[in-house]
């Protein structure tokens, strides 16, 4: 017994460090198990010498049970019997006591009156933990029924729908910082040095054989000017990258082959070449293209200077 018991407790170690390294892992919390493994060094020494004792203690006793005479081991026996009926009858009765049963000697005090074909019924009081659990769902239900029926604190509609909108309130904190999700309704224009110089290579690696390493334009359009043929601005030049040239143009779709945070990063840097010189500008191309959703710039007024006109007359 005693070693089953040493078996069961080292298991309970074990399943008690699982538990430890499952939390630290799924919690980020670094667990001084983790932080010193030496401790399990330790540990390990101190069970595997109580499981030692253990079973030494055990052998020993088996060693002087063999030692005693036949009348003593039946003595032994005997005691070691009662010992353990003795437990047993203790571990019975508070069982019984905590279940509010009565004994089996005492059963004929409680059986009904009942009688179906020989099987008679007693009236045994329910188990104390049962009877708990059913006063608390009467106090469950009678809290339940005044917060929702008669105070209307909330209903599972209402509940739902700020389930809803914490959810995607969620959802757009998230999108800010992926950047991955961005698409030609949430592209805004790129301004960070690390941004520009990312579009900056991609364009490099992708545009030049087109647009040239300036902007100045070869096969496709200058890119320095303010002329656009399908639209200027952060979320044109996007779109034209992602989607490629509109009504027969050359522009192929790189949408396939570049990241949408990529395509960002590149019409970020395109638009940057606004005002730029390049060694050789192609002629431009397009129209001038305003921005719709720039404020309008303010008219200066101009104070009119007002010169009389004086005529002198010459007389001969």
């Amino acid at each position: 017994m005693r070693t089953v018991a040493s078996f069961l407790r080292i298991l309970g170690f074990s399943i008690l460090g699982y538990f430890i390294i499952d939390i630290a892992g799924s919690t980020g919390d670094i667990s001084i198990f983790l932080q010193e493994p030496w401790i399990w060094a330790v540990l390990g020494v101190i069970i595997l010498f109580y499981t030692a004792g253990e079973i030494s203690i055990e052998a020993l006793r088996s060693i002087l049970y063999k030692s005693l005479k036949p009348d003593a081991q039946k003595v032994y026996d005997k005691e070691v019997a009662l010992a353990k009926e003795n437990q047993f009858k203790w571990f019975k009765e508070k069982y019984k006591a905590s279940l509010g049963s009565k004994a089996v000697e005492e059963e004929h005090e409680i059986i009904l009156d009942h009688n179906y074909d020989g099987i008679k019924e007693l009236d045994n009081n329910l188990p104390p933990w049962w009877v708990y659990m059913f006063y608390a769902t009467i106090v469950f239900a009678v809290i339940y029924l005044v917060r929702f029926e008669v105070f209307n604190d909330y209903d599972q509609e209402e509940e739902y729908q700020v389930a809803v909108a914490e959810a995607k309130a969620e959802i757009e904190e998230w999108k800010k910082t992926a950047k991955d999700l961005v698409d030609i309704n949430t592209v805004t224009l790129l301004t960070d040095a690390s941004d520009i110089n990312a579009g900056k290579a991609i364009f490099t690696n992708n545009c030049i054989a087109c647009h040239k390493a300036d902007g100045g334009g070869g096969i496709g359009p200058n890119l320095t000017d303010q002329h656009w043929i399908l639209g200027g601005g952060i979320k044109n030049v996007f779109k034209t990258i992602s989607e490629g040239g509109r009504d027969g143009k050359g522009m192929i779709s790189w949408k396939s082959e570049l990241k949408p945070a990529e395509m960002a990063q590149v019409a970020s840097f395109v638009l940057s070449l606004q005002g730029t010189t390049p060694a050789e500008p192609k002629q431009a191309e397009g129209e001038i293209w305003i921005d719709p959703d720039a404020a309008p710039t303010p008219v200066q007024e101009v104070d009119s200077l007002v010169v009389e006109e004086i005529t002198v007359a010459v007389s001969n």
